[in-house]
């Protein structure tokens, strides 16, 4: 069968649906990525055949427009309830979609699928489909309070331009793909079928002080330093996030036992200034080649960093910074998993970081409780499990 992909014009959106993407090339079928320039990277990275629609979207840039000099996105908007985001988000995609909706229904005419994926918040996926009498397939990223509200927001905002379409309305997936373990989910999230998180950081040859390292620590019979990876996403950093670096790079000088891996791009080492001796600043990597020799995560509530870490059973102290972060955050926070800074004070606080760092190692709670997040998601359908199941619906 033919399977169009269709998402937002965010990379991370892309994702965690190539697995999913990879699954059904490997069981025969055609893929076929439709997305605006921003995600044709993402796209190509994978592997996937993409088509380009419309205008970069710039999410980055556009935000840093909002933003005074200096501000993270937490200084200025703070955590606002799931309704208000969901009704902005409604808003902000029904004005973005009168754009880039006549490209993806010409891409659809074309390629003339017998399957849309897309991901929540892409609601032209669910206008196509009920254009072309097409089952659309939505994909959660992880922990997920937005897409139930924002759907039922975006009925709303989308009316006009479904009823120039001469359709009855906003259309409901007929299946919502869920990877997130049932205990780390919202509690409040409409029912999924589960889908098991497959690592989806990009691809890239093994550095070779991965293989080096590798080597040396299984060589080991102790570990004589804890090892926690930082990563804290583009995005938080390309957002006035240096400061906030600098800060947690401060942290681990008062954890002389403890060694940390810094994810830094090369725009970004410039505003680093001094670096701790057992802190050490890498490339961005693949985050799953750091995940397997390390015992803490430390990271932005991003969910492709939340689930890959819940996978790896990994404890996570999370910094969020933005949207569905604070959600990602509260529930790891929740299972008992790892530990969460919510407000800019506590996260600009070195000593804070410190401390939740230091009890994340040495309470073996959290370890526990990780671990058991990892069995769960372990007994979640691969992939390649689910695509049967998407046989049966077309």
């Amino acid at each position: 069968m033919r399977v169009l992909f269709v998402v937002t014009p965010i990379p991370g959106h892309l994702s965690p649906l190539t697995p999913l993407a990879w699954a059904l090339r490997g069981a025969g079928h055609e893929v076929l990525v439709a997305g605006q320039p921003d995600v044709m990277a993402t796209a190509a990275k994978a592997g996937l055949t993409a088509v380009s629609v419309g205008d970069p979207f710039g999410m980055e840039a556009l935000m840093r427009g909002f933003l005074p000099i200096g501000l993270r996105p937490i200084q200025c908007w703070e955590d606002p309830s799931d309704e208000e985001r969901s009704a902005d988000f409604a808003r902000a995609w029904a004005a973005h979609n009168e754009l880039v909706l006549p490209g993806y229904l010409e891409v659809a005419r074309a390629f003339d699928p017998q399957l849309i994926v897309s991901d929540v918040l892409e609601y032209s996926s669910l206008i196509v489909g009920r254009a072309l009498d097409v089952p659309v397939v939505q994909h959660r990223w992880g922990v997920d309070p937005l897409s139930g509200p924002t759907r039922i927001q975006a009925r709303l905002h989308h009316r006009a331009l479904v009823e120039r379409l001469k359709l009855p309305g906003l259309p409901d997936p007929v299946m919502l793909l869920d990877p997130c373990p049932p205990s780390l989910q919202v509690p409040r999230a409409e029912p999924g079928t589960p889908i098991r998180h497959v690592h989806a950081h990009g691809n890239a040859p093994v550095p070779a002080w991965i293989q080096a390292d590798r080597a040396a620590r299984a060589a080991r019979t102790a570990q004589e330093r804890r090892r926690v990876v930082v990563s804290m996403g583009r995005s938080t950093l390309a957002l006035n996030g240096s400061y906030l670096l600098r800060g947690i790079l401060r942290a681990f000088e008062e954890l002389p036992d403890v060694e940390a891996f810094v994810t830094v791009g090369g725009a970004f080492r410039e505003e680093v200034e001094t670096v701790p001796d057992n802190v050490r600043l890498i490339d961005p990597t693949p985050l799953h080649l750091l995940l397997d020799t390390s015992d803490a995560v430390l990271h932005h509530g991003g969910a492709g960093t939340t689930m890959s870490a819940s996978w790896c059973g990994l404890p996570q102290l999370v910094l969020p910074q933005l949207a569905d972060q604070f959600a990602h955050a509260r529930q790891v926070a929740a299972t008992g998993a790892g530990l969460a800074l919510h407000t800019a004070e506590q996260q600009d606080d070195p000593e804070q970081i410190t401390t939740a760092l230091a009890e994340l190692l040495a309470d073996p709670g959290y370890a526990k409780a990780a671990g058991e997040l990892r069995r769960e998601m372990e007994l979640m359908p691969a992939p390649s499990q689910v695509v049967s199941g998407l046989e049966r619906l077309v």
